[in-house]
């Protein structure tokens, strides 16, 4: 049974999460929603959808949806998320949920009152690559060391420079380094080490007050993990995982993709090479079907999500009271 699904976005990542969701031959586009209608109707032309919503409210109450994909700017996440919950759809939402993690236990526990899945669309989390990680970690002894590296210049920093503040560099969307690709680093340091005992951070501030780079070293009893970050410049360096009898080199750890093992005498043995980016945002989009569908068989997975969604929300928003990043939601 297929189920049917509408986005909130039209930018390249909506691209791919249809893309993706199509392909796994569970979901079926039926609505799109842009403030423009215009734009809305050449989305939806697009992509094959039969409704084109400019109103949300309209759009949350319609019977044409079963779920939501949203990819709207961060700031306006948490407010998209409660209206469909509230209107019965399940909603699946682009990192981060929310910048407080009181409000994301609160759309957790509106979607669990209502019968609804809600998930926060990170593709950490449901990679089939992740579990070869794990099996990759059982061989390479103690861990002592991890660095997990996500810096990747914007396309839109040039606007940035020629005097612009795209949304991307705007403190009042919620968004940054830390936000935008930080998050993606935070998510396997607390999933393979928990929270730390302690942390430090450091980053560089944009005018506005948004980040572009950040530091952040987590202090556990027996390890020592570094989070590197970036929107300014792009790094070739990597992430890496060190134990004992060996070292687990990730190229990107976003996605996963080129994890090699390499043992303490030089042999090196490929994890995983990479795949295409809608294929990775598909597996997001076959667990949220069965989430829904099989709730019983997948309940276990989904509460790890619902757990981790509130633990790396909660970390981020210690890190950015460290880092003097500041949301105006933070005082509301």
């Amino acid at each position: 049974m297929m189920l049917n699904f509408g986005t909130i976005g039209s930018g390249w990542i909506a691209d791919e999460y249809i893309k993706g969701a199509k392909d796994t031959g569970l979901w079926q586009l039926t609505a799109v929603y842009s403030r423009q209608q215009e734009r809305a109707d050449e989305y939806a032309q697009k992509h094959g959808a039969e409704y084109a919503f400019s109103d949300l409210e309209e759009m949350a109450k319609s019977k044409a949806i079963d779920a939501v994909y949203i990819a709207s700017p961060n700031v306006l996440h948490y407010e998209y998320s409660k209206l469909f919950l509230l209107n019965g759809k399940h909603v699946i939402c682009e990192k981060p949920v929310s910048a407080q993690a009181d409000k994301v236990l609160e759309l957790q526990k509106l979607a669990q009152e209502k019968g609804l899945v809600f998930l926060e669309a990170i593709m950490f989390m449901h990679l089939p690559q992740r579990k070869l990680l794990e099996e990759a970690l059982t061989q390479i002894g103690k861990i002592s060391f991890a660095k997990f590296d996500f810096c990747q210049r914007s396309s839109k920093f040039d606007d940035y420079l020629a005097g612009n503040l795209p949304n991307i560099f705007n403190r009042k969307m919620e968004t940054g380094a830390l936000m935008d690709l930080g998050v993606y680093c935070v998510y396997p340091a607390l999933y393979y080490f928990g929270k730390p005992d302690s942390f430090t951070a450091a980053s560089k501030l944009l005018r506005g007050g948004a980040d572009a780079s950040g530091i952040l070293t987590l202090q556990y009893p027996d390890e020592l993990v570094t989070l590197t970050y970036s929107k300014i410049g792009e790094s070739n360096a990597g992430s890496e995982i060190q134990g004992q009898n060996g070292t687990i080199y990730i190229d990107s750890i976003s996605r996963l993709a080129d994890m090699v093992l390499i043992t303490s005498h030089g042999e090196k043995k490929e994890i995983f090479a990479d795949e295409e980016k809608f294929k990775l945002m598909g597996y997001e989009a076959a667990d949220f079907y069965h989430y829904i569908t099989e709730p019983e068989q997948y309940e276990k997975d989904y509460q790890v999500c619902q757990m981790m969604s509130v633990n790396v929300s909660h970390f981020m928003q210690e890190a950015r009271a460290e880092l003097q990043i500041v949301f105006e939601s933070d005082f509301s």
